[in-house]
C-alpha cells in the first residue's frame, strides 16, 4: 500500500474531486475549472459561468464567494432592493439619526445630495462596485473641492456602506481596500506675543464682553463662545463649564436656507470645566454685573452666533492692523501660549476638549519643538566633556 505521504499536494487536491456537487475539474492543460449556475435564459434553461485557476484550492474558494453571493441575492428579494439615494435617507433618517448631533445630521445631508446623489444615487444599492467608488472620488476632484471636503464626502459614503453591510442589505461592502486621499495639514496661524499684546488692548475698548479675550485666555471654540451664558460661569469656584455650542447649519429643502442650531460640544471630551484665572476673573466679574443678557456675548440682549462674532473680530483687527487671520487662530495662540509656558499634553489636551492627546500632539507639534529642545539643553548640561 502507497503511503499518504508519498502523495504530492497536487495529487492530494485532485483526489478531492471526487466529491459529489462541486464542480470542479482537471483540465487538459493542467488549469482548474469551477463550474456555477448563473441562472436562466429566456426559454428557462440553465445558463452556467466558469472560473479557472492553477490551483484547486483558489478556485474552490471563489467558487464558494460566488455561490455564497447569489444565496444571499435570493434571500435579498424580501429585503433592500433599492437605489445608493434610497439607502443614504433610511441610513441617515432611521439608521444613525439619534446618534449624532443635529449639526452634524444637516452636514450630512448636505454633501449627500451635493456630491454623492447627483452622480451614483439612482444606482441600485446592491450593484455598487469598487470603480463606480474610484468615479467619485475623480469626479470630487474634478470639481476642484478640497481635499477636506472629498475626505469627509467619502467618509459619510464609507460609513453608510459599512452599515449596509452590516445589515446584511449588501453581500459584500465595496469600499473594502479603498483609501481616501490623504490631507495635508496646514500650518496653524498663531499670534506673536506682540500681536496677541495689541489685539488684547483693542480687545479690552469694546463694550461688552470680548469674545476674542475669553479665546485668548481658555482655548474655546467660537461656537462654545457664542452659547456661553453667565450660569455657565461660576465666579466663586473659578469655573468656566462648556456644555454647548451654537451653529449656523444648512437646511435643505427649506424656505430658509441655513437655520441656528444649540447642541452639544463637538465631542464627549468637549464637554469640559476650564479654570479661570486672577486676571480674567477680574474681567468676567466686571463684565458680568454690566450684563445686560444671559449670554456672556450678546447681540439685542440675546445671543450672537459665530457669523457675528466672526464680524465683530475681523473689525477689531482691522482696529489693531493685525492682517487677517480666522477665529480659531485664538484658540491655537491660546495652546501655544501654553507650551511655551510649560504646559504638559495631558493637561493642554483637556483644557481644549481634544478627544485624544495625540490630537494635541499631531496639532500642535511644531509648537512643542522650543520644549524639546528645553529638556534636550537640561539633559546636555551634565554632559561633563572635561573628564
Amino acid at each position: 500500500m502507497i503511503s499518504s505521504r508519498q502523495f504530492s499536494r497536487q495529487t492530494k487536491e485532485e483526489l478531492t474531486i471526487t466529491k459529489k456537487g462541486e464542480n470542479i475539474y482537471k483540465r487538459k492543460d493542467g488549469r482548474w475549472e469551477g463550474r456555477y449556475r448563473k441562472g436562466r435564459n429566456e426559454q428557462g434553461k440553465l445558463v452556467y459561468g466558469y472560473i479557472y485557476g492553477q490551483k484547486y484550492r483558489e478556485v474552490k474558494q471563489t467558487l464558494e464567494r460566488l455561490k455564497a453571493r447569489q444565496t444571499f441575492s435570493k434571500q435579498l428579494t424580501t429585503q433592500f432592493q433599492g437605489t445608493v439615494e434610497e439607502w443614504l435617507v433610511y441610513w441617515l433618517d432611521h439608521l444613525i439619526v439619534r446618534q449624532i448631533k443635529q449639526s452634524t445630521y444637516a452636514s450630512y445631508q448636505t454633501k449627500m445630495r451635493k456630491h454623492i446623489l447627483p452622480y451614483i444615487g439612482k444606482k441600485k444599492l446592491l450593484h455598487i462596485e469598487k470603480k463606480d467608488i474610484t468615479a467619485l472620488m475623480l469626479l470630487l476632484a474634478d470639481k476642484e473641492l478640497s481635499l477636506t471636503t472629498i475626505h469627509n464626502v467619502l467618509t459619510i459614503f464609507k460609513s453608510a456602506m459599512n452599515k449596509a453591510y452590516l445589515e446584511k442589505a449588501i453581500p459584500e461592502n465595496p469600499c473594502d481596500g479603498i483609501v481616501l486621499p490623504a490631507i495635508r495639514k496646514k500650518d496653524i496661524a498663531i499670534l506673536t506675543r506682540e500681536q496677541q499684546r495689541i489685539l488684547e488692548k483693542a480687545a479690552l475698548k469694546e463694550p461688552g464682553c470680548s469674545p476674542i479675550i475669553i479665546a485668548l485666555y481658555t482655548g474655546m471654540r467660537i461656537g462654545e463662545i457664542g452659547a456661553l451664558t453667565w450660569s455657565d460661569i461660576n465666579l466663586e469656584s473659578k469655573t468656566i463649564q462648556v456644555v454647548r455650542t451654537i451653529q449656523r447649519v444648512s437646511v435643505p429643502g427649506k424656505t430658509t436656507k441655513t437655520e441656528i442650531v444649540f447642541d452639544l460640544p463637538k465631542s464627549k471630551s468637549s464637554v469640559r470645566k476650564i479654570p479661570i484665572a486672577q486676571n480674567l476673573l477680574t474681567y468676567l466679574t466686571k463684565k458680568k454685573a454690566e450684563a445686560v443678557s444671559t449670554y456672556v456675548i450678546n447681540y439685542k440682549h440675546a445671543y450672537a452666533e459665530p457669523r457675528l462674532i466672526n464680524y465683530w473680530f475681523k473689525k477689531t483687527l482691522a482696529k489693531a492692523d493685525i492682517e487677517p487671520i480666522h477665529f480659531h487662530a485664538l484658540r491655537h495662540t491660546f495652546a501655544t501660549r501654553c507650551i511655551e509656558n510649560g504646559s504638559d499634553i495631558a493637561t493642554l489636551s483637556r483644557l481644549l476638549g481634544h478627544q485624544s492627546i495625540k490630537l494635541t500632539l499631531d496639532t500642535y507639534a511644531s509648537s512643542l519643538w522650543e520644549t524639546r529642545e528645553k529638556a534636550i539643553s537640561i539633559l546636555d548640561a551634565e554632559l561633563n566633556l572635561e573628564e
